[in-house]
C-alpha cells in the first residue's frame, strides 16, 4: 500500500471513530487532524471536507455491493443462488471496515439523511432485494426476503451479549438469513 493510501485510510478510520463516538456534526476536521497528528492542511490534501471522508467510505461499501449485484446477474434465479447471494453478501460483511461503517450510520442517521451517497447505498440494497424475489411473489414472501439481509446486519446490534464472538454472531445471523430465503 502507498504511503498516500496508508494515509487516506488512518483519516478515514480516525474520522469514522471520532464521528461514532462524538457524532458527524459535533466533530470537526480539526479534532481528526489532531486525533491523527497531522496538520489540517496535511488532511484537506486528502479530503476537503467532513462530507467527501463519509463519501470515500460509502463508495468504497458501495463498489462491493455492485460487484455483487453484478454476479446475481449472471446467476439463474434459483434458490441455491438467492442462498449462495446470502452467503456472499454475509462474508462480505465481515471484511474490511464494514461493521464500523454500519455502527457509524446507526449513530447518525439524522446528519445523513438526504446525503447523496445514501441514496445510491439504497439503490444497490433495493437490486440485491430484487433478486431475492420473484416477480409474483406475495408481500411475506418479499418481506422475509429483505429481512434476510437485514439479519445479516442485526446481529452486531441485537445480539450484544458480549460473550460471543464475531463469528458466532455470524453464524446465527447467516443461519437465520438462510431460512427466511428458503422457498
Amino acid at each position: 500500500m502507498s504511503e498516500h493510501a496508508d494515509t487516506r485510510t488512518r483519516i478515514q478510520e480516525t474520522a469514522l471513530r471520532l464521528f461514532t463516538e462524538q457524532g458527524y456534526e459535533a466533530t470537526s476536521l480539526r479534532e481528526i487532524a489532531e486525533a491523527l497528528g497531522v496538520t489540517k492542511a496535511a488532511l484537506y490534501y486528502h479530503f476537503k471536507s467532513k462530507e467527501e471522508i463519509i463519501t470515500s467510505l460509502v463508495e468504497d461499501r458501495i463498489r462491493t455491493l455492485e460487484e455483487l449485484i453484478a454476479w446475481a446477474g449472471r446467476q439463474p434465479r434459483t434458490e441455491e443462488s438467492r442462498r449462495e447471494l446470502v452467503r456472499r453478501y454475509s462474508a462480505d460483511l465481515h471484511r474490511g471496515k464494514h461493521r464500523e461503517v454500519m455502527r457509524f450510520f446507526e449513530r447518525n442517521q439524522t446528519s445523513l439523511k438526504g446525503h447523496p451517497v445514501m441514496q445510491q447505498m439504497h439503490e444497490r440494497m433495493f437490486s440485491l432485494f430484487d433478486f431475492l424475489i420473484e416477480p409474483g411473489d406475495p408481500p411475506t414472501a418479499r418481506l422475509k426476503s429483505a429481512m434476510a439481509l437485514f439479519a445479516l446486519h442485526a446481529a452486531w446490534f441485537v445480539l450484544r451479549d458480549e460473550t460471543l464472538t464475531d463469528d458466532e454472531r455470524r453464524t446465527a445471523a447467516l443461519d437465520v438469513a438462510l431460512d427466511l430465503v428458503r422457498r
